[in-house]
């Protein structure tokens, strides 16, 4: 039997409210979300607020990626931390290997939004 050609269909966006309601309800916030978010508290448009968050983004990254750490007050601070080579097992035939030494990316949680979840 031949496989088809044709891309599966697309699945309709879902309706911008339904977003809005999963949100509250402990789901994930998207980028967009967040930059209505920041729109409708500010005196910012919707294209101001999205530069806005791109630019602090890229800012954090930017910093991360020098080595820096980066203090959000009420939030947290990221900081990256260097990880030492081990030994893992991989999984299904148990082979040992070595996993190499890398970065991570961690946060750690203001004690103030600790203290207010």
């Amino acid at each position: 039997m031949a496989k088809s050609t044709k891309p599966a269909a697309k699945k309709p966006a879902a309706a911008a409210a339904p977003r809005r309601a999963a949100a509250a309800d402990g789901s994930k916030i998207a980028k967009t979300q967040l930059i209505e978010m920041v729109a409708d508290r500010t005196t910012l448009n919707k294209k101001q607020a999205g530069d806005a968050v791109a630019t602090m983004l890229e800012c954090v990254v930017g910093a991360l990626r020098e080595g820096r750490s980066v203090g959000l007050p009420g939030l947290g601070t990221l900081s990256v931390a260097q990880t030492a080579a081990r030994q893992g097992v991989r999984p299904g035939t148990s082979q040992k290997i070595t996993i190499p030494a890398g970065k991570k990316v961690r946060f750690k949680v203001a004690s103030t939004l600790k203290g207010n979840l």
